[in-house]
C-alpha cells in the first residue's frame, strides 16, 4: 500500500485505519495536534470521541474492547496527558484487555531536556504494558503501529503503547502499510501436547467429584462452544470467575454459581472436596483462592492456560495443558467419557439452598423498610435484554451486580477486575455503547466510584450514546465502610460522604434523570429508564449499612466462607 510523501500524522491515521480502526477516544493537546490535525480530514473513515479527561478516554476504550473483542484505541498529549494513560493500560494489563494507545511526545532534539510537558511514558508504562516503544522517525511510525496492535490482540492480549515525536509526526514519508503477522522473538500459537490430553482426560474419568472452574480466557479464546460441550458431554459442574461472568449462560444446568470473595457459597466452599479441579482460562488469583496454603489440598489440579507464566504460579498443578483453550477444550471433550455426577451436583443445591434462603431472598425481596442494592439488581433482570452488558465500577454495587445479573451471553460482563479501579464504569460504558447504540448498556454505579470520572457524562451528552446509569447511593465507600464494620470496630474512618445533587448534575448534561427513595416507586422507574430512547440517570437511595455476603475474608480458606 504505497503512496506518495505525507506527514507522519497523516500516516498515524491511515494505519489506523488500515488496522480496520473504527473508533478512537482521545483528549487533544500540544504534542499530539499535528495528528489531530490530520484526524480532520479523516472523520469519514475514522471516528474520534473526545472524552473529558485522558483516564476517562481509555476505560472507554477497554470498554469498546471487551464488548466488541477488537483491540480499543486511545490518543493522547505527552506529559500529564500521557500520565493519565497509566491507571487504565495497569487496568488493561492485569485482566487481558487489547489496547493500542497512543501518545504525542516532544520533538526529538528536546528530548531529555525537561521540556514543556516531557515525560519519559516509555520508562514509566514499562510494567504496564504488554510492549511499548518510542518513535523518533516518521519511518517507524507505521511498522510500530502494525506490531502493536499484533501484540496487543494476540496470545494473551494487552496493551500497547506507542509514544510518538512531535518531529516525527511532522516530517513526511512515504506511506508503505504491511499488517504485521508475526516475528521471531514473539510466540503466539502454542500447540496443544496429545499426552497432556491423555494425561488430563485420565484423571477426569477416574474422578468422582471433578469440578471445572473458568475464567475469562474461555471468552477470549473464543471457546463458549467447546466449554459447553465439553461440560455437557463429562457432566462436571462450573463455576466461573468475576470476568468468567457470561462464558456459560447463568442456565445451563451444568452452571453452579460464582467463585471469590463475594462469590457463591457452594463454589467457593466445594472447591475443598472436588477430587480433580479442572482450571480453564483462569489465573487462581488471590480473590479466588483465598489461603493458598489451604486451596484445594485434596484435588488433582489440571490448568489448561494459554500463558505459561500462569502454570504452577499460584497453586501447582498435577497436569498443565498448554495452549488455546479453544483447542484444547475440543481434544479434552473427545477424550473424556459421557459421564454424570448426580450426587455431587446435589451438594452443589443442598449447599445453594443455604444461601438463598440466608442472603439471596432477603437481598431480593426484601421486608426491611430500607432498599437493598440487590433488589435494585432483581428488577433490572426482568426487563433487560438477554445480551444486555452490565458495567461495573469497584465496591460493594459491583460485587452485588455481579451476583444477581442474570448473565445468559458472553460479552455481557465489563469491570475492572484486578486492578479493582474506581471510575472505571461511566466511561467503560460510554465505550461499549459506542460500539452499539442498539444493544442495551446498563452501567451500575456507587456515589464514591462515579465522582471520579462523573465529568465523562458530558462525552455522553455530546455522543447521545444510550447507556442506562444506575446509582446505588448509600452515602458511603461502602466496601471500606463493610470492612470498618467488620475488622476495625466500626471506626468509620472518612468513608463517609456528603454527596451533591447527582439529579442536578445529570440533569445539567441534559440526561434524563429520577430518584427513587420508596420500594413501591422502583420497578416502574427501572422499566422506565430501560424503554427510553437516550441516555438516563437513575438514583436509587440503599440502606447505609447494608453488607454483601457471602465473604471470604482475606488470608482465609474458602471453606471459611461466611454467610452473615
Amino acid at each position: 500500500m504505497k503512496d506518495s510523501m505525507i506527514r507522519g500524522a497523516d500516516i498515524v491515521v491511515r494505519s489506523l485505519i488500515a488496522e480496520n480502526a473504527e473508533i478512537i477516544f482521545g483528549y487533544p493537546g500540544g504534542a499530539i495536534m499535528p495528528v489531530y490535525d490530520a484526524l480532520h480530514d479523516y472523520h469519514d473513515e475514522l471516528r474520534h470521541v473526545l472524552t473529558r479527561h485522558e483516564q476517562g478516554a481509555i476505560h472507554a476504550a477497554q470498554g469498546y474492547a471487551r464488548v466488541s473483542g477488537k483491540v480499543g484505541v486511545c490518543l493522547a498529549t505527552s506529559g500529564p496527558g500521557a500520565t493519565n494513560l497509566i491507571t487504565g493500560m495497569a487496568d488493561a494489563q492485569i485482566d487481558s484487555t487489547p489496547l493500542v494507545c497512543i501518545t504525542g511526545q516532544v520533538a526529538s532534539h528536546l528530548l531529555g531536556t525537561d521540556a514543556f510537558q516531557e515525560t519519559d511514558v516509555v520508562g514509566i508504562s514499562m510494567p504496564a504494558t504488554k510492549w511499548n516503544i518510542q518513535v523518533r522517525r516518521v519511518e517507524d511510525i507505521a511498522p510500530a503501529i502494525a506490531k502493536g496492535f499484533y501484540i496487543a490482540r494476540s496470545g494473551r492480549p494487552g496493551p500497547v503503547l506507542i509514544d510518538i515525536t512531535k518531529d516525527a509526526q511532522q516530517d513526511f514519508g512515504h506511506f508503505n502499510y504491511q499488517p504485521c503477522l508475526g516475528f521471531r522473538s514473539y510466540k503466539t500459537h502454542i500447540p496443544v501436547e496429545k499426552t497432556a490430553i491423555q494425561e488430563a482426560s485420565f484423571l477426569i474419568n477416574m474422578a468422582k467429584r471433578p469440578y471445572v472452574l473458568f475464567g475469562q480466557g474461555v471468552v477470549l479464546g473464543k471457546a463458549e462452544e467447546e466449554l459447553k460441550a465439553f461440560l455437557e458431554k463429562s457432566g462436571i459442574p462450573a463455576a466461573c470467575t468475576l470476568l468468567g461472568s457470561g462464558a456459560l449462560s447463568e442456565d445451563h444446568p451444568n452452571y453452579v454459581g460464582k467463585l471469590g470473595m463475594h462469590g457463591n457459597y457452594a463454589p467457593n466452599l466445594l472447591t475443598n472436596q472436588c477430587d480433580v479441579l479442572i482450571a480453564v482460562g483462569m489465573r487462581f488469583d488471590d480473590r479466588v483462592t483465598g489461603d493458598l496454603k489451604r486451596y484445594a489440598k485434596q484435588a488433582k489440579v489440571i490448568h489448561l492456560e494459554l500463558d505459561p507464566a500462569e502454570i504452577n504460579k499460584n497453586v501447582k498443578c498435577e497436569v498443565a495443558v498448554l495452549g488455546s483453550c479453544k483447542d484444547s477444550l475440543a481434544l479434552l471433550t473427545a477424550a473424556v467419557r459421557e459421564n454424570s455426577y448426580p450426587e455431587w451436583m446435589a451438594k452443589f443445591k443442598e449447599l445453594a439452598d443455604q444461601e438463598r434462603a440466608t442472603v439471596i431472598e432477603p437481598d431480593l425481596t426484601p421486608t426491611k423498610p430500607g432498599l437493598t442494592m440487590g433488589e435494585v439488581i432483581h428488577q433490572i433482570n426482568k426487563y433487560k435484554a438477554d445480551d444486555a452488558v452490565l458495567v461495573t465500577d469497584v465496591g460493594q454495587h459491583q460485587m452485588i451486580s455481579w451476583r444477581y445479573f442474570n448473565y445468559k451471553k458472553s460479552r455481557t460482563q465489563v469491570t475492572s477486575g484486578g486492578l479493582g479501579t474506581m471510575g472505571f464504569a461511566l466511561p467503560a460504558a460510554l465505550g461499549a455503547q459506542m460500539y452499539d447504540f442498539s444493544r442495551q448498556v446498563v452501567c451500575v454505579v456507587g456515589d464514591g466510584g462515579i465522582q471520579m470520572t462523573i465529568q465523562e457524562l458530558g462525552t455522553i451528552m455530546q455522543t447521545k450514546a444510550p447507556v442506562k446509569i444506575v446509582l446505588l447511593n448509600n452515602n458511603f465507600l461502602g466496601m471500606v465502610r463493610q470492612w470498618q464494620q467488620m475488622f476495625f470496630d466500626k471506626r468509620y474512618s472518612f468513608t463517609e460522604l456528603d454527596n451533591p445533587d447527582f439529579i442536578k448534575i445529570a440533569e445539567a448534561y441534559s440526561i434524563q434523570a429520577q430518584k427513587v427513595t420508596e420500594r413501591g416507586d422502583l420497578q416502574e422507574a427501572i422499566e422506565d429508564m430501560l424503554i427510553h430512547d437516550g441516555p438516563y440517570f437513575l438514583e436509587v437511595v440503599v440502606e447505609k449499612e447494608d453488607n454483601v455476603f457471602p465473604m471470604i475474608a482475606t488470608g482465609c480458606s474458602v471453606e471459611e466462607v461466611r454467610l452473615s
